[in-house]
C-alpha cells in the first residue's frame, strides 16, 4: 500500500514554487490569456480540473475547481475558489454545467486521459471551450522532466507530446481552435516572455478547443 502522494504531503512546498518562480508562472499565465482572452473580462461558468492550490484559477478568475488532494484544495479555498473533491475521470459536476473547462499542467497526472476528456466534454455546454496548458514531452523542459524530474511532484508526471495530446483531444470529439506557446528559451527566461501562436518551439503550450454545437445531424462551432 502506497502512502499519500506528494500533493498531500507537501502542498505548502508546491504552492511556494510559484513565489520562487514568478517569471515562469507569469509567462504561462500570459500564454493562457492569449489563448483564452475571455479571462480579461467577467468571470463565467468556468471550472479548473486539478485546481491544485488555486494559483492559476485565482489569477484567471476561475471560480470553481476539482481537486483530489485535500491539502492542495485547502490552499485553493483560501484563495476564494469553490473546490469540489474528485478526480478528472469522475467529475462531481453536472451535465452541461460549464461554459469553459481548464486543465493546466494536469493531464500528465491523470491515469485515464480518454476518460478525463470525455468527462470534460460531458460537463461542457455545446459550444463550450476546453483550455489545456501542458509541458510538451518533446521540448527541452519536457525532456528534462522526463529524464530527470526536479522534484517529487514531477516524478509522478507522465508527459505527453503535442501530437499525442492533439490526437487525444480530437478522438474525444473536440475541435482544436488555437495553440499558443511560451518558454521558448532554455534555460528559463529571466523576464516574462511574450507568448506567440503555434507550437513546436515552446516548453509550455496552451491548446484552445471547443465542444461542437449540434444542429440536426451536423456539427457546427460557434
Amino acid at each position: 500500500m502506497t502512502g499519500p502522494s506528494a500533493f498531500e504531503r507537501a502542498a505548502a512546498e508546491y504552492d511556494a514554487w510559484f513565489d520562487a518562480h514568478p517569471v515562469l508562472f507569469e509567462s504561462e499565465v500570459q500564454a493562457l490569456l492569449l489563448a483564452f482572452p475571455e479571462a480579461y473580462g467577467p468571470t463565467g461558468r468556468w471550472a479548473e480540473i486539478g485546481v491544485g492550490t488555486g494559483r492559476f484559477a485565482s489569477r484567471l478568475g476561475i471560480p470553481v475547481g476539482v481537486e483530489p488532494a485535500e491539502a492542495m484544495a485547502a490552499f485553493a479555498r483560501s484563495r476564494g475558489i469553490r473546490v469540489f473533491p474528485g478526480t478528472a475521470e469522475c467529475l462531481p459536476l453536472g451535465n452541461e454545467s460549464a461554459d469553459a473547462v481548464f486543465f493546466i499542467t494536469t493531464l500528465c497526472f491523470v491515469a485515464d486521459i480518454g476518460r478525463a476528456l470525455a468527462e470534460a466534454r460531458r460537463i461542457l455546454v455545446p459550444g463550450g471551450l476546453l483550455v489545456v496548458g501542458f509541458l510538451p514531452r518533446e521540448r527541452p523542459l519536457g525532456r528534462r522532466v522526463t529524464e530527470d524530474p526536479p522534484d517529487a511532484f514531477l516524478r509522478e508526471a507522465r508527459l505527453l507530446s503535442t501530437p499525442e495530446l492533439l490526437g487525444h483531444l480530437r478522438h474525444a470529439g473536440f475541435e482544436v481552435l488555437r495553440t499558443v506557446q511560451t518558454l521558448r528559451n532554455f534555460p528559463m527566461p529571466e523576464t516574462v516572455e511574450a507568448p506567440i501562436d503555434g507550437f513546436g518551439r515552446g516548453s509550455f503550450v496552451v491548446i484552445r478547443c471547443a465542444r461542437p454545437r449540434l444542429i440536426g445531424n451536423l456539427s457546427m462551432q460557434s
